[in-house]
């Protein structure tokens, strides 16, 4: 629809036949079937209907009624029916729809009276409404505020149209009075909202002649007199400093809605530091409100005034933090973006220790979503220590608690953490060693683990550490071999049986000393244990490396070969006795080769991958050869010259051939460079490079050019050359480019100056909206010193293929079936070829169309004459093309039939049928 419309509804009855219906309700005395009438007349009007022979039946039948479901159904209709002609003019039936305005204007009832005033609103005919004028101002004093309120409304409108100030001359003296003696607050509020719009003066003298009472107004009419005094000061600048007295009058309103735009309203006329802060401390207040939505609304404006003010900001940042009592996550995180970027030396302590105590709640377990907010704080407090490191001793034990959180991420956020901080603060290195080792066991997570096992092994230094390290991975690894022989035979027959491979226990009795001194049955854990080593009935019960290892983690089993591999080789260094040294390394091989007998055997459910297996005989290697030639070997590399930063880096795999020069390597870099970014195409492509370079001028024109065109999915780029071959300077040399079909320029190139038989590289950039075969056209405009006329040299057009936009795609039978019923477009092209073979040239057909051949090859099979098979490709828009080809070989031997192509856009059936046609004689 053209013309404008305050309500729309879809309505798809349109006929004759309904029209009829429509009027016969109207004209009977059922008001039930009157008001089902009046709604689908309305609706068949909304869409486009003009249903002329309603009215009369509408003024004679409905006009009367008394009912006010009809009556405001009435004013609906009236306000989307044609009131005036072609010329603008007001029809003249209109005139009975004025008298009946005035009669309701009139009314005893005062809902008619208001739905009517309100109806008013929307009319824009002076002719029509200018004999209601007198009904209008006469309900400005009615003793019911719902009609007194509507009245200002009209009285607005009417005064705001192009004619209003004529039609009413004193209206903004009369409403001043009105808003003087008003007392219901709606109407008050539509008074000055009128003077506001129509009288911005009265409204700015009233409201300052009662510049003390505004606390008192009504929420309403504070947030009308906020909204002129932004629109005030944006007009006029100086005046600011008159309205400040009244924004902080009402900073301390009882409403929230009037709190808030008051703070809007002071950082907007105002940045001095104490306006600033008496807006943040608004904002913090209303972050106690119930509502979400308020509190994030909010901190999105404090946000702003941290990004303007930080200054300022940063003495909030504890009243900030209170919104994290919100349970809603979206709430804390951005309570924590914000903090964040307000620490500094002076507040660091304060806020680190609010999030330790946030972190602390989330072990209650009565929150929701504990896992990740305690993330969110995690990852918070990480910050706070990389920014001030001074503070991370005060947080690192505290998080080292949460190593065995339940939530993944949280693990690994304070696993990361202890790296960093272990790294970066020396001094906390040996607490932090021994707190991670107290709290291994409780890690539950193999990316966790391994970290953690790194840490160990790079930052246990000293005997009692390493010797901690290595008794810590022996208790959470339990007890060797990891399964026994008569558990390999019950899992070998349990796996032939049903596939599953159960439990993996083993008890094997070895005396074990516990803390106290006692002695205890050692055995080995199900794969399902994730708790400390504990004392159950006697036998110790492993953990968790040893339950990861049991679900086939290998990698794991890898770090935990290296780890012991770097304690081993340390406790070299700080352990004096050679015994002791070599027991711990029989224990850790005892351990690899247990762990590598694991990884092949049947017991799980999958072998130990190549790459761990390396890495742990690697291990096995390093611990058992002890200075012999290749320990020699590799100390005689390590005392060789190393290569400079800047020398050249060999690229082998690079080379296309050998024997090459230090010179000619360098340029195969830069080019296979250039090849990775698009930039260059290899001797291997040339042919098809020199297919993309297209031809634009010819050869004896002035100014030769040549354009190589890449296409890449909605882009198409031009990267045209263009050479003088001229002995004349030439200026204001321009590419004008223009195009036909879906395509469109994304910006005009430049004009540059050429001298003479020199060359210019211009790129043009062309964006591509539907699939269809377009075309580029231009000329090249330019002039010289001798001639101050501009030349033009027109260009060759450049067509650009449908084959770059679609691509073979698969789709099921059913839907292909759907989409050939529901597609509108076809395309149906004559089979034409010398290719006398029907498999022969459906292969043709697909390779020629870039589609997928959906036809099973077994119904293909055989040789009876007849060929029919479907076809299916997508474009990089996600449009569908759907092609049938049938076809039949004749007595002769030639083939014939049709190809059909279906979709659901033009462009693609059109383009499609054109390129089948060129392409399907076969031969090329």
């Amino acid at each position: 629809m053209e013309k404008s419309c305050t309500l729309l509804v879809h309505y798809d009855k349109g006929t004759p036949a309904i029209a009829n219906e429509i009027k016969e309700a109207l004209e009977g005395n059922d008001e039930p079937a009157k008001i089902d009438a009046m709604k689908k007349a309305i609706m068949l009007l909304l869409n486009g209907e003009t249903l002329p022979q309603l009215f009369i039946s509408i003024v004679r039948y409905v006009l009367p009624s008394e009912d006010h479901t009809i009556q405001k159904l009435l004013l609906l209709y009236l306000e989307i029916i044609d009131k005036t002609d072609a010329k603008g003019k007001v029809l003249p039936e209109m005139i009975l729809i004025c008298q009946n305005l005035r009669n309701n204007l009139q009314h005893p009832n005062e809902y008619i009276r208001g739905v009517t005033l309100r109806f008013l609103c929307r009319l824009s005919e002076t002719e029509i409404i200018e004999p209601l004028i007198p009904s209008v101002l006469q309900n400005l004093e009615h003793r019911h505020p719902y009609i007194r309120r509507n009245a200002i409304l009209a009285v607005m409108s009417i005064y705001k149209l192009p004619q209003g100030e004529q039609l009413l001359v004193d209206a903004p003296e009369m409403i001043e009075k009105v808003l003087s003696t008003e007392q219901d607050q709606s109407a008050k509020r539509d008074a000055f909202l009128m003077l506001f719009t129509c009288a911005q003066d009265r409204a700015i003298n009233y409201l300052l002649t009662h510049v003390d009472r505004v606390s008192e107004w009504s929420e309403l009419l504070q947030m009308v007199v906020l909204e002129l005094i932004r629109k005030v000061c944006r007009t006029n600048r100086g005046e600011k400093g008159r309205y400040i007295k009244i924004i902080l009058s009402l900073l301390n309103a009882p409403s929230t809605a009037v709190i808030y735009e008051c703070a809007g309203t002071l950082v907007s006329l105002s940045s001095a530091p104490t306006a600033i802060r008496a807006a943040a401390n608004t904002y913090c207040q209303l972050l106690s409100q119930s509502d979400n939505n308020v509190k994030l609304i909010v901190l999105d404006q404090l946000n702003e005034l941290k990004s303007c003010h930080r200054d300022v900001m940063v003495d909030m940042i504890m009243d900030v933090l209170r919104a994290l009592s919100s349970p809603n996550l979206d709430i804390r995180r951005k309570t924590l973006d914000i903090v964040l970027e307000l620490i500094t030396p002076k507040n660091i302590n304060e806020v680190v220790l609010t999030l330790k105590k946030e972190v602390v709640k989330t072990q209650s377990g009565e929150l929701e979503k504990n896992g990740e907010y305690r993330q969110m704080l995690i990852q918070a407090i990480h910050s706070c220590a990389i920014k001030f490191p001074e503070v991370a001793s005060t947080v690192v034990h505290l998080l080292m608690d949460f190593l065995g959180d339940s939530n993944v991420g949280s693990a690994v956020d304070v696993i990361v953490f202890v790296r960093e901080i272990i790294e970066t603060n020396p001094k906390l290195r040996v607490s932090i060693i021994t707190r991670l080792l107290d709290t291994f066991y409780q890690i539950r997570a193999a990316r966790v683990c391994s970290c953690a096992l790194w840490i160990i092994g790079e930052y246990c230094l000293s005997h009692s550490e390493v010797g901690s390290g290595i008794d810590t991975i022996k208790q959470c690894l339990g007890e060797l071999p990891f399964y026994s022989i008569s558990e390999e035979e019950e899992a070998t027959a349990s796996s032939k049986k049903d596939q599953q491979v159960s439990s993996i226990t083993i008890s094997s009795k070895r005396p074990a000393i516990l803390a106290d001194g006692t002695y205890a049955t050692q055995s080995a854990a199900s794969e399902t244990a994730f708790s400390r080593p504990t004392i159950i009935q006697g036998s110790l019960v492993s953990g968790n490396l040893r339950s990861l290892l049991l679900t086939g983690d290998f990698f794991l089993g890898a770090v935990v070969a290296c780890t012991l591999t770097k304690l081993v080789l340390r406790l070299e260094e700080v352990q004096p006795s050679k015994v002791e040294v070599s027991r711990a390394s029989m224990q850790a091989l005892l351990i690899m080769v247990s762990m590598l007998q694991l990884g092949q055997s049947p017991v799980l459910p999958h072998p130990i991958d190549h790459d761990s297996y390396d890495r742990i005989v690697l291990c096995i290697r390093l611990l058992t050869n002890t200075g012999d030639e290749e320990i020699e070997e590799l100390k005689a590399k390590a005392q060789m010259s190393h290569a400079q930063p800047d020398d050249l880096i060999d690229f082998y795999h690079l080379k296309s051939r050998k024997g090459m020069s230090q010179l000619e390597l360098e340029d195969e870099v830069q080019d296979d460079l250039k090849r990775a970014t698009g930039e260059f195409v290899n001797d291997g492509d040339d042919a098809n490079k020199l297919n993309r370079i297209l031809q634009l001028t010819g050869f004896s024109d002035p100014v030769y050019a040549e354009a190589y065109v890449t296409v890449h999915h909605y882009d198409i780029t031009l990267d045209v050359t263009v050479i003088n071959r001229t002995k004349e300077t030439l200026q204001n040399l321009c590419l004008e480019l223009a195009t036909m079909g879906d395509l469109k320029l994304v910006e005009r190139p430049q004009n540059y100056t050429l001298a003479p038989e020199s060359s210019k590289q211009i790129k043009a950039n062309i964006k591509v909206s539907s699939t269809e075969t377009g075309v580029i056209f231009g000329n090249i405009v330019y002039e010289t010193s001798n001639v101050h006329e501009r030349t033009v040299v027109v260009l060759n057009d450049i067509h650009i293929d449908i084959m770059d936009y679609i691509s073979p795609a698969v789709c099921g039978d059913a839907t292909f079936r759907t989409m050939w019923a529901e597609f509108e477009w076809e395309n149906k092209v004559a089979v034409n070829t010398v290719i006398q073979d029907e498999k022969e040239f459906l292969h043709h057909i697909v390779k020629s169309t870039n589609m997928k051949c959906l036809t099973a090859p077994s119904a293909l099979d055989g040789a009876c004459g007849f060929l029919a098979a479907n076809l299916y490709a997508k474009s990089v828009f996600g449009e569908d093309a759907l092609v049938n080809l049938s076809i039949e070989k004749q007595t002769d031997g030639k083939l014939s039939g049709f190809i059909r192509i279906r979709s659901k856009t033009q462009g693609i059936a059109l383009s499609l049928g054109d390129k089948i046609t060129l392409k399907q004689k076969g031969g090329s």
